[in-house]
């Protein structure tokens, strides 16, 4: 598998689309000072951080991979221990937790020295939950030092997704576009051919039905439909289907478009039809790692857990995101950057230290065999002492490698109330495929209630 340099000029001008959709809030943010860098540490300083990471409240291979990440910075950091943990709260996906339990921590006055936040959360995170310049802490000499790397550099432009007005506030960390796994075994025993999975989501339909009359199991579960998936699936399904959920320059909602209703209903008929069983996020995933579901519409972050279910036990494959019809699949991007929040020097150096240790060649070789995620160093795909040789022996990797040419970015809602805006929107989306509530009227209510909420320019 080869990642070509059509594919990775695409990755920089979609990554560079997205730094410039990062929002529309405040725009207070000092440029970086001319200070002296927060000094390194003393051989003798010992320094404890606290890490949050939605990666902690998924089991599996989520946490047996940073676990293993973290044990290994210990090592080579004696003197800095990191105290992991997931964002506070009980959602049923930790990330929908991570700006509210930084909100209360920073309330309280102890926010975490290191987190990790999603790319739509850029805005937020810089002007109102107060992450810290990197480019001030460290100078714009060892920051971009760090994108360079030491054999594979970060994508071009990709290193500015945590940038704001110029200044590096983040390092860009995790990324994955919607990938159609699918269950081989199923499709045999329902007579469907698993060298040519369904293309279009008519065919989705077909090919659920079929499954679930032929084995009792579920048919296909599109994990973009809950406030947990949160809307970057979403997103791209109303986009493959010729429209928006907000309009491009995020000044007004369009997620009550005829395009945006037409994908939701489509999802509603999997569900009425039996195609599609009721179910959770976590639920949904869980049953197709188990081999009892047909096909999933999913992020490669739980292709570990994918990978670690079958297990030899059922055929495991996967093929690009199903279009509507004749129209041209957009995949968007899910992912995020890691920040400092810490106010103490040796605090802020450790984290430092820890961003450098997450992003560098060996961390993110770990990190794609282990749990699925595309690196942002896309070179290691094609290094034969890296990722090429587990790249050729991992099909599932191509359908994010392909979908890089038509890749979009997940675009954030914008202002203070962003995520009351994005969160209303789902629910209402929830409401329609799972409770049977009408698309037009209730999407179009959604909007009504949530286009009070847009920032007044």
């Amino acid at each position: 598998m080869k990642m070509t340099l059509r594919s990775l000029g695409v990755l920089a001008t979609s990554a560079l689309v997205l730094s410039a959709c990062g929002g529309l809030g405040s725009t207070t943010a000092e440029t970086a000072s001319s200070s002296d860098p927060v000094p390194e540490l003393a051989d003798d300083e010992n320094v404890s951080i606290v890490f949050e990471s939605y990666n902690y409240g998924l089991a599996g291979a989520w946490t047996d991979t940073f676990n293993g990440l973290i044990d290994k910075f210990q090592t080579e950091h004696p003197n800095i221990t990191v105290i992991a943990q997931k964002p506070q709260g009980n959602s049923p996906n930790p990330a929908t937790d991570t700006i509210s339990s930084i909100q209360r921590q920073t309330v309280a006055g102890t926010p975490p020295d290191i987190a990790q936040l999603g790319f739509s959360d850029l805005d937020f995170t810089i002007n109102q939950l107060g992450a810290r310049s990197l480019d001030d802490l460290f100078g714009k000499v060892e920051v971009p030092k760090n994108f360079d790397g030491t054999e594979h550099p970060y994508a071009p432009t990709a290193r500015t997704l945590a940038d704001w007005n110029g200044v590096t506030y983040g390092v860009p960390f995790v990324f994955s576009t919607p990938v159609f796994y699918y269950n081989a075994t199923l499709f045999e025993q329902a007579g469907l051919d698993p060298a040519d999975p369904p293309s279009t989501w008519d065919e989705v339909a077909n090919a659920a039905k079929a499954i679930v009359a032929s084995t009792g199991k579920g048919g296909v579960y599109l994990d973009c439909l809950t406030k947990s998936a949160k809307d970057w699936c979403y997103q791209s399904l109303v986009r493959s289907n010729g429209g928006r959920v907000i309009s491009e320059d995020r000044s007004s909602l369009e997620f009550d478009g005829d395009a945006a209703v037409a994908a939701t209903a489509m999802a509603q008929k999997l569900v009425a039809d039996g195609a599609t069983p009721v179910l959770s996020q976590q639920q949904g995933y869980g049953a197709f790692a188990r081999g009892d579901m047909g096909m999933i519409l999913e992020t490669s972050a739980i292709q570990g857990t994918f990978i670690k279910g079958a297990n030899g036990k059922w055929d495991l494959r996967a093929t690009t995101m199903p279009s509507f019809g004749d129209k041209p699949t957009v995949p968007t991007n899910s992912g995020a950057s890691l920040f400092t929040f810490a106010a103490d020097p040796a605090k802020q150096r450790a984290s430092w230290e820890l961003m450098k240790f997450l992003t560098r060649e060996e961390s993110y070789i770990a990190i794609s065999q282990g749990i699925g995620y595309l690196p942002l160093r896309t070179g290691l795909v094609d290094d034969p002492k890296a990722l090429q040789q587990w790249a050729a022996a991992s099909p599932l990797i191509g359908p994010n490698i392909e979908q890089l040419e038509s890749m979009e970015p997940w675009v954030s809602m914008p202002g203070n109330n962003y995520l009351q805006i994005r969160d209303g929107m789902m629910d209402a989306v929830e409401s329609i495929v799972y409770q049977g509530a009408d698309p037009g009227s209730t999407l179009r209510a959604a909007q009504e209630q949530a286009t009070s909420l847009l920032p007044v320019s």
